[in-house]
């Protein structure tokens, strides 16, 4: 069995227009490709059954996978999982955000297989992905300097209640670092929170691990050999969106 170690340049926190990003699926794992990402999670959202009522009664695009949607969704990310490895030598791993606007906590869950329900407990939830032996990332605990609402509220205002309970809490996310993750020694990882082209330049997580899923995640889990890192602008010919980055950028 090979146990040769790398060090993976990773994104764990990454939207598609299936939810409330900008790109294609394939757009996205073009861009993570081309940019030498060794490890990208598509986490698009799935959303508390509250917040998606009120969305379908005013008429709002939804931003999220709804239920009936979630096992079609899978196939899309394991089609595309096939497509990441042959052409870029990328591993793609299926996952979500799991969204609850009503109570405010956002759980990102790489490796899912089956849908969670938004609206439960934050323990029951985290529960019901680890039964799937998924990770269990908590998103952005700390307010996003561009957030006009606390979105993670919940999670950050029970931190010691949670802190064992999650694998890792983003101590970075896009341009916002958390000290008050890294003051507290918890487990983390950095991510882009990618939702259009110019997030790909953000924070991202470096790990040291051999270039499979369950290796990753159990190296996410120990938290030893992990790093962040902040990817800034390179000059990569791109086939999707050069002018539109350089707009989007401006």
């Amino acid at each position: 069995m090979r146990t040769d170690t790398e060090w993976l340049l990773c994104d764990f926190h990454v939207h598609t227009n299936m939810s409330d990003g900008h790109l294609p699926l394939g757009e996205v794992v073009d861009l993570f490709g081309k940019h030498g990402v060794d490890v990208v999670a598509i986490t698009d959202h799935i959303v508390d059954r509250r917040t998606l009522e009120q969305r379908k009664r005013s008429g709002e695009p939804l931003g999220a996978i709804t239920e009936d949607e979630f096992q079609d969704y899978l196939k899309l990310l394991w089609r595309e999982q096939k497509r990441a490895w042959e052409e870029y030598g990328m591993i793609l791993i299926p996952g979500v955000e799991i969204t609850n606007n009503t109570d405010l906590y956002h759980i990102v869950a790489v490796d899912v297989k089956e849908y969670v329900d938004p609206s439960l407990p934050v323990e029951e939830i985290v529960e019901k992905l680890k039964e799937q032996n998924a990770l269990v990332i908590a998103a952005h605990p700390d307010r996003k300097k561009q957030d006009e609402e606390h979105l993670s509220w919940y999670l950050w205002a029970n931190m010691e209640r949670f802190k064992d309970m999650f694998d890792a809490w983003e101590v970075a996310n896009r341009d916002d670092l958390f000290n008050s993750v890294g003051v507290k020694k918890y487990r983390y990882v950095a991510n882009s929170d990618f939702h259009e082209l110019w997030h790909v330049y953000s924070w991202k997580t470096l790990v040291k691990s051999e270039k499979n899923i369950e290796a990753i995640k159990e190296a996410i889990r120990k938290n030893t050999d992990v790093a962040i890192y902040l990817m800034r602008k390179k000059q990569v010919e791109l086939s999707v969106g050069c002018d539109t980055m350089n707009e989007t950028s401006k």
